[in-house]
């Protein structure tokens, strides 16, 4: 059955601009339209909010702000945002409209993924979070239901409606964001998110991707929530045998229990994507995996939800319209010591006519005492002050005064909330009182260059910014640890709220010694004197070095670091002995070719006197051992 057509909003125009055509699929927050635009006669997507979260301004504020995170990121495989809007209790977004499926939708149809295809469609998402991270922004709310996969094969993310400043919490009203089964440990445990919490999604993703299911399962979400936050998420391909171990190993480093562990951001993560997918065969990318598709199932966990703190006892209970018990049906017991009626005798009209106007009017008290005396606020947000205060009016409510507050999603002289909220009953005599906006609150970016990194902040944070994404750059002028830059610059006017990125001096550049060949002692003293560490890690590899002498390291010699980085030094075991191929009447130029592809380099000795290019002798002799990259010299005839 069609269940847009018991939608009221299918239909309707919204706003006088945008004709609701059908209903797509509807959230833990708002209900997804496919909706026409009027004006320009174009398809979209409407994004609608639930009517009864629209009287609360904190869901408000929440909604409104995807419309303008989105609008800055203007990335290919982000979900376009045009419009935003109020028309009484509905308040909408309009967005780029992609014709075709989730990426649940292609999980429940096929299950588990070929390795290729799982990669194709994570590293366009990990491009459009890319982006937004880099952007100082965080989406919090990364599923499958929130990848979209249009009928041209483009992969684009939708609903930044959770998306909030790097480094802030996630709600201040003491409710969990997001959805379970893709929640990072920290989401849960401190109710904070950062660009980590969305590479952990990512992860799990990937493993649903990969597997065809969840790598947490459980009955109730508290089950899960306990998985989360004490087991690590399994390895892939304990559920998909002969898995490549390259994808296991990028699944564990995105969600990693620790986010210390995990790569910084989503462009972290793709880089890593690609390393992996580098270095994977054509036939480890086409494994096909089994075909363990999920249970069908009301996936109402799949859903954003909002779930709240236990509320203490004793804070009552909701609520509900309360039921008036009538008396059954029969003839009532006589009075003690009264007259008795005979049993046949019929009661006269105007009896009767008593009764029903005794039963109205108790019907009408009962009426007056549960509902008649209360009047419901009707819808007032986004609504001009003047009309707001009509609408009191004309619902017999009085005006109990008025507040002003800066809002970055309200515009300036429309109601921003009210007390009650729109919805709520109030004694029809009352009075509502109305926070009306100021507009968005305007801050300058302070001048916090030369500070160090943690003072820098904080006085962004007095200033009334966010703190967006920290990056490091070498610095002649500025001293280590120090703002180099701000981006947006010093004195930019922006809205109170927005993120500030910090460029953070790493010093003076420092030339990176070239150690190799040396050994671990005096490696360790030639860094020291430039100004860097030493780290010798414990494996060591068959090099053409000697044994006990550095064979690599990194950063490589040459390369800049900043004073007091660490250079990771690799130690050589010695150099691999490989068995020498027996050359000896070959042609020289087949000789040579022989010897190089067996690892040797080769030096061709021909006495004064010789006749043609056949080789009388080697210096090692064929089936010996020789160390790989020594030096082989080959002999011609002579006299």
């Amino acid at each position: 059955m069609d269940t847009t057509l018991q939608d009221p909003l299918v239909g309707q125009l919204l706003d006088g601009r945008y004709r609701i055509d059908a209903r797509i699929a509807v959230g833990g927050m708002a209900t997804v339209y496919r909706a026409t635009d009027m004006r320009l006669d174009r398809v979209l997507a409407l994004k609608v909010m639930h009517p009864t979260l629209a009287t609360d301004a904190a869901f408000v504020e929440r909604f409104i702000r995807e419309a303008k995170s989105v609008a800055r990121l203007a990335h290919p495989n982000v979900v376009g945002v045009f419009d935003q809007g109020a028309e009484g209790a509905y308040v909408y977004l309009a967005m780029e409209y992609v014709a075709g499926c989730t990426l649940r939708d292609v999980l429940r149809e096929r299950g588990a993924l070929q390795p290729r295809a799982a990669l194709d469609i994570l590293e366009p998402v990990l491009a459009a979070l890319g982006a937004a991270h880099r952007a100082g922004f965080v989406h919090r709310d990364m599923k499958p239901e929130n990848v979209l996969i249009g009928d041209d094969g483009r992969v684009k993310v939708a609903d930044f409606g959770l998306v909030r400043a790097v480094g802030t919490v996630t709600d201040t009203t003491g409710s969990l964001l997001g959805t379970v089964s893709y929640l990072a440990p920290e989401q849960i445990e401190h109710g904070s998110a950062d660009t980590r919490s969305d590479v952990y999604a990512c992860g799990v993703v990937l493993y649903e991707m990969l597997t065809g299911s969840k790598p947490h399962a459980g009955d109730t979400a508290a089950q899960i929530i306990y998985q989360h936050l004490n087991e690590d998420v399994p390895a892939p391909s304990g559920a998909v045998p002969g898995l490549a171990a390259g994808l296991d190993e990028l699944v564990a480093e995105a969600t990693a229990r620790d986010a210390e562990v995990r790569p910084t951001d989503a462009v972290a993560l793709l880089a890593r994507a690609r390393e992996v997918r580098a270095a994977l065969t054509e036939e480890q990318l086409d494994a096909t995996p089994p075909q363990a598709l999920a249970d069908a199932h009301d996936a109402a966990e799949d859903r954003t939800s909002v779930i709240p703190r236990v509320i203490p006892a004793g804070q009552g209970t909701a609520h509900h319209t309360s039921r008036l018990e009538m008396p059954p049906d029969g003839p009532p017991a006589a009075p003690r010591g009264g007259r008795r009626f005979a049993a046949g005798r019929r009661r006269g009209p105007a009896a009767v006519l008593l009764g029903l106007l005794l039963v109205l009017g108790a019907g009408t008290g009962v009426w007056y005492i549960n509902s008649g005396q209360f009047t419901q606020v009707p819808s007032l947000l986004g609504q001009t002050q003047a009309v707001a205060e009509d609408r009191l009016a004309d619902a017999g409510l009085g005006l109990k005064g008025v507040e002003r507050a800066y809002s970055d999603t309200v515009e300036r002289g429309k109601v921003l909330s009210s007390d009650p909220a729109s919805g709520e009953r109030i004694r029809g005599n009352g009075s509502v009182k109305l926070v009306v906006s100021r507009g968005p609150e305007i801050v300058k970016v302070p001048d916090v260059e030369g500070l160090a990194a943690a003072d820098a902040r904080r006085e962004l944070k007095k200033a009334g910014f966010e703190q967006g994404m920290v990056t490091r750059e070498f610095s002649e002028e500025i001293a280590r640890g120090e703002v180099v830059r701000t981006d947006p610059e010093i004195g930019t006017e922006r809205h109170a709220g927005s993120a500030v990125a910090l460029v953070v001096s790493k010093g003076s550049p420092v030339d990176v010694p070239d150690v190799t060949g040396l050994d671990v002692e005096d490696a360790t003293a030639e860094l020291k004197e430039a100004g860097l560490k030493a780290k010798v890690l414990p494996d060591r590899v068959e090099a053409a070095q000697a044994a006990g002498d550095i064979a690599r390291q990194a950063p490589g010699g040459g390369a800049e670091a900043a004073e007091g980085d660490t250079v990771e030094l690799t130690v050589s075991k010695g150099p691999r002995m490989v068995a020498v191929p027996d050359v000896t009447g070959k042609d020289v130029d087949e000789a040579r070719e022989t010897l190089e592809e067996a690892g040797f380099e080769v030096k061709v000795d021909r006495p004064f006197l010789s006749f043609g290019d056949t080789v009388a002798s080697q210096s090692v002799k064929g089936g010996d051992k020789a160390a790989e990259g020594s030096r082989i010299t080959i002999k011609t005839k002579g006299f």
